[in-house]
């Protein structure tokens, strides 16, 4: 293993890659999707119920909004929700995505002859910021993309025997595929066996007569099977009518309605537009972003000597490119299952790609360690908390951010380790951004242990900005029965305790809620704002940081009789 990755490189990276992923799993604030918290409501609704079927849920509209193997996943993990915690439900994900990086490293090591390409190909792949933000949070997309990536993988692996494969892999690949759909949807089965054509297309050197003769069966039975799992959801399912009417109809077909004007418009211009797809598809990519745009200028550039395996990870992404670009709805999110290609890709041309687009990596990791670095000297050093509490990181953290900064600068000095040092930057900076909220993990951003026994089986009145927020809150205040209010209410503390008997209000740090004389403050924390208005960010850029980023949330007693909210609606469903 020579060049500019050399083995004692790849083992630390390695370690570092394992150690981002893990810590911090079981952080509120990890970089994550909403549907985290509706995901989280189904399986503990359906645990409740003590069966696997059908699917639980007191949310309107939201219940079959994904197949059943992402939630029997969660009971599993979580001992049907008897070990209820972020950690437990997170991290079969991120053995899912290790599972993917372990089997990328497999396939790019076999084909293209050298361990050093094997690892760049996984690390790569694991220092997109899309691979950390959406393959550990309890997500359907970390099974989704090891499952449509296992086929893939397998012919890369082991070439002409997976292709001229009668029926083994055939069987193999359906089952891969079906087991996809069953952890996100039938839609997939589209560009999978769309992707899965074009490689026997090639494979038979572009002969429409010879791949119609010799794989055209092949394709059917991958379907076929593909399909036939999914359909096992009907089957099991005791109201499959409701499987059908939720998930197919509603949360399939409906992707095809106009978002805005009409489809044709919708497709050149606006949120959802070919363009945008085609944006979010390359900014998967994070902090590599300009790595992974000037591969793809050289695959360009190089295009009439590409190699096999190229052309073939090149065409899996097209396909998946073109079916996703049919929906009215666009996302870079659809095309995750395809940028462990795009890593693939990176890797083969790693020691011939300019070093502009990793100079700019190293950059941006800069400009993020910078900011973290401010913000966190700001909040130290600030007296702006007043009772909430302190706010004070460990030596670690600060020995973390020098290392990380140092990494950074030694990158861009050094030609000769450029390379390595921005990819090794991805993920000292996803540890840095999780330790810099660490202090919020802490007795600062909980309630205390008297607090949570106060309102054990009682009503509370919590801030909703999302549905099912109140799964979030549940890790919190454990015990307590849990209702939501429009989150931006939440600073009407007078409003507030005049409606509900048991209700957590914000006031800014370092000042109290404006209460009644009968109201009784169960307890307190700090927690961090979602939303701020352009004058409050402009506030913050001039260091007023803490003011406004963050809140101090009361728990709060107060004389409202809970028969009085018979009838008020539960917005956090």
């Amino acid at each position: 293993m020579r060049g500019s990755f050399p083995l004692r490189y790849a083992l630390l990276t390695l370690v570092l890659a394992v150690f981002t992923y893990l810590y911090g799993l079981d952080s509120r604030f990890a970089p994550k999707n909403g549907d985290e918290y509706p995901y989280m409501h189904i399986v503990r609704m359906t645990a409740d119920a003590g069966s696997w079927l059908p699917l639980q849920s007191q949310m309107d509209g939201i219940k079959n909004t994904k197949p059943p193997l992402i939630f029997w996943q969660g009971i599993a993990s979580t001992s049907w929700a008897s070990q209820w915690s972020l950690e437990n439900l997170r991290w079969p994900s991120v053995l899912y995505t290790g599972l993917t990086a372990f089997f990328l490293f497999l396939a790019v090591r076999r084909f293209s002859g050298k361990t050093q390409t094997g690892f760049l190909a996984a690390f790569v792949w694991l220092s997109f910021f899309a691979s950390y933000r959406y393959g550990r949070p309890f997500l359907t997309d970390p099974p989704e993309v090891f499952w449509l990536s296992l086929p893939f993988f397998a012919l890369l692996y082991w070439g002409k025997s997976a292709f001229e494969s009668k029926l083994l892999f055939p069987v193999l690949a359906g089952i891969c595929f079906g087991l996809a759909l069953f952890a996100k949807s039938f839609a997939y089965i589209v560009p999978a066996t769309l992707a899965l054509g074009l490689y026997y297309w090639h494979w038979r050197q572009w002969s429409i007569p010879q791949t119609l003769i010799r794989d055209l069966y092949k394709l059917i039975l991958i379907g076929v099977l593909a399909l036939g799992v999914f359909g096992l959801w009907f089957v099991l399912d005791p109201q499959p009518e409701a499987v059908w009417r939720e998930f197919v109809l509603g949360e399939n077909a409906g992707k095809f309605a106009a978002r805005s004007s009409n489809y044709f418009m919708d497709f050149v211009r606006g949120g959802d537009s070919i363009w945008i797809l085609l944006l979010t598809t390359v900014t998967n990519a994070g902090l590599s972003t300009f790595v992974l745009l000037s591969t793809l200028m050289q695959c360009w550039r190089e295009r009439r000597f590409l190699s096999v395996e190229e052309v073939l990870l090149l065409l899996l992404i097209g396909a998946f490119l073109v079916v996703f670009s049919l929906p009215s709805q666009r996302s870079g999110r659809y095309l995750l299952p395809v940028m462990p290609a795009f890593a693939a890709l990176i890797a083969l041309h790693w020691e011939r790609l300019p070093f502009w687009g990793f100079r700019i990596a190293l950059l941006l990791q800069g400009l993020v360690l910078s900011i973290l670095l401010w913000l966190g000297i700001n909040l130290q050093t600030s007296l702006f908390m007043g009772d909430a509490g302190s706010w004070s990181y460990s030596p670690t953290h600060w020995g973390l951010m020098a290392i990380a900064l140092i990494v950074v600068l030694i990158g861009l000095i050094k030609k000769s380790q450029c390379k390595t040092l921005a990819l090794m930057g991805c993920f000292l900076v996803y540890c840095a951004l999780t330790s810099s909220l660490g202090p919020l993990e802490g007795n600062l951003g909980r309630f205390s242990a008297q607090t949570i026994a106060q309102v054990q089986g009682k009503d509370v009145w919590i801030p909703c900005d999302y549905r099912a927020k109140d799964e979030e809150y549940r890790l919190l205040l454990p015990g307590a029965q849990l209702h939501g209010y429009l989150a931006k209410d939440a600073g009407n503390s007078e409003s507030l305790t005049k409606t509900y008997p048991l209700v957590a209000v914000h006031a800014p740090l370092g000042s109290a809620p404006a209460i009644c004389d009968s109201c009784l403050i169960l307890g307190q924390r700090m927690e961090m704002r979602a939303r701020h208005s352009d004058e409050e960010i402009k506030a913050m850029l001039l260091g007023h940081i803490g003011e406004y980023l963050f809140v101090t949330e009361y728990l709060i007693a107060t004389p409202v009789l809970s028969t009085e909210l018979l009838n008020v609606k539960d917005v956090c469903r």
